[in-house]
């Protein structure tokens, strides 16, 4: 499987979560499908209806690794 991939229509994906860093004020927000065959799909949730991109659960594990443990900065 590449890295990642895309779905056009993303909105067609059932149990879409958000972030646990989101707060109620519509700020900036991922959310994503936990346990999706394809991998981890990851949306704006600003944009419901857009594209997501769904990436390899092990590269997703990855990053929020690093970004839990503050390697990427900040």
């Amino acid at each position: 499987m590449p890295e990642r991939t895309t779905i056009p229509r993303a909105e067609a994906l059932s149990g879409w979560r958000r972030s646990s860093h989101s707060n109620s004020d519509g700020g900036s927000c991922v959310e994503v499908v936990d346990a999706h065959p394809a991998g981890v799909p990851v949306r704006d949730s600003k944009v419901p209806d857009g594209p997501a991109l769904v990436f390899a659960a092990p590269g997703w594990t990855a990053f929020v690794t690093a970004v839990r443990s503050g390697a990427l900065g900040g």
